[in-house]
């Protein structure tokens, strides 16, 4: 089984771009394939993005999952999980390790967004589903896919932790081209 992990690189409140960076690795973690692409901070071109990033690697037709870390990359540019299942026939999961604070996310979005619903909206649509782990419990969103399925990926992609392989080495990776060293928990 061949999965792509995403997740995006740190950046700071008022950086124009920050890095989206993609994980090819097979179920047991051996990794095939690095992707990078920059995407806007605050913008709303991460779906697009990560759909051409889908598309255009000659691995496409190996891959069976999309693993994001979360809904939202670059601060608040909300990926619209199920136009990605839609224009890659791949399904999609979104894993957080913490549940979100919808009261929170719509005070941030009011204040500096003049779309602020549709971005709501958008994090809001479908189910979110605590997963328990050896650990904590994660969060995810699956579409394409039933929940039983993406517990069994995760599990199965999940060498160490709680967050599935691809989706940890991106964050690694990602950081470590933004900040010269990686840290932090992806």
């Amino acid at each position: 089984m061949k999965l792509l992990g995403i997740d995006d690189g740190p950046f700071h409140f008022g950086d124009k771009t920050t890095i989206v960076i993609g994980t090819i690795m097979r179920a047991n973690g051996y990794l095939e394939c690095v992707l990078k692409r920059d995407i806007q901070v605050d913008g709303s071109d991460a779906t697009d993005i990560i759909i051409e990033m889908i598309v255009h690697t000659r691995h496409i037709k190996q891959l069976q999952v999309v693993l994001l870390d979360g809904a939202s990359f670059g601060g608040f540019n909300i990926i619209n999980i199920e136009k990605v299942f839609q224009e890659t026939k791949l399904p999609v999961l979104t894993i957080t390790r913490d549940p979100p604070n919808f009261k929170d996310i719509k005070k941030a979005l009011q204040s500096h967004f003049s779309d602020w619903d549709m971005r709501y909206n958008l994090l809001k649509k479908g189910d979110l589903y605590p997963v328990k782990t050896k650990h904590n419990p994660i969060y995810l969103k699956c579409v394409g896919l039933g929940l039983e399925k993406a517990k069994e990926i995760i599990t199965l992609s999940t060498i160490q932790g709680v967050i599935p392989e691809p989706i940890r080495v991106a964050h690694l990776i990602a950081s470590g081209i933004c900040r010269g060293e990686s840290y932090g928990k992806s």
